[in-house]
């Protein structure tokens, strides 16, 4: 007798989940990144005025997320992956859901351990080391940039992640204002009938939302909460 399919969990991350492993969010509350204007280091118009500076502030984050770790969160959304289809859409650039063991991962601002070419954006290169430097380019001569979806930019991977959602059997969102968008408009595409769980130790604000349930923890205590609603929601003894 085949094995019934196991449900289709999909979970939307933001910076708060990573904040955990010691990465900074990404603004505080005066719009500066890491001391920089995001308009100087997360922009077309920063890249085309300061191309040193942005190369500079990326391979600075590169060698700050080697140092850090996957914490109780990723870790315990990659061993869901046991008992649950999981789908990870995340907001970060970083590359700790994949250091922990998620095996779907489904990057909507890039990945930070990528370069991509200036000229022609469909190339794009595992990186070895932390840095891009002025003077490294691609097969096509262009100045290699990284491979991340800046302030004004589309979002390719959009449409991918529209496509989980719309097949989700739980939602969750871990660690995101709901403010960014499009991100934040996933939400929309789950279908009204299914669990929705927003995680946050400060909630953000929402509109009401068919069964929306708050879990008000930070990322890795609110996991576990998750995990057990997840159990009750599909497992009821």
């Amino acid at each position: 007798m085949d094995k019934p399919e196991k449900k289709h969990l999909v979970v939307l991350t933001g910076a708060g989940i990573s904040a955990e492993s010691g990465i900074r969010t990404f603004r505080d509350d005066n719009g500066l990144w890491e001391g920089h204007d995001v308009m100087e280091v997360a922009t077309p118009e920063g890249w085309k005025k300061n191309r040193e500076l942005v190369l500079d502030f990326y391979n600075q984050r590169r060698k700050a997320c080697r140092k850090a770790l996957p914490n109780t969160a990723h870790l315990k959304l990659a061993e869901m992956e046991q008992q649950y289809r999981v789908t990870i859409v995340t907001q970060n650039v970083d590359d700790l859901h994949e250091r922990a063991g998620s095996t779907r991962v489904i990057h909507l601002h890039g990945e930070l351990f990528k370069a991509q070419s200036s000229l022609d954006p469909r190339l794009v290169y595992p990186m070895e080391g932390t840095e891009i430097n002025l003077g490294d380019t691609c097969e096509k001569g262009s100045q290699l940039r990284p491979f991340v979806v800046w302030f004004g930019e589309p979002v390719p991977m959009m449409d991918a992640a529209i496509a989980a959602v719309n097949d989700a059997d739980a939602f969750a969102v871990i660690g995101t204002s709901l403010l960014v968008y499009p991100a934040a408009g996933l939400i929309d595409f789950a279908a009204a009938e299914i669990p929705k769980y927003i995680l946050d130790p400060k909630m953000p604000a929402y509109y009401p939302a068919a069964n929306l349930i708050p879990i008000e923890q930070t990322a890795g205590k609110g996991v576990l909460l998750l995990e057990a609603y997840l159990q009750r929601q599909f497992f009821p003894q």
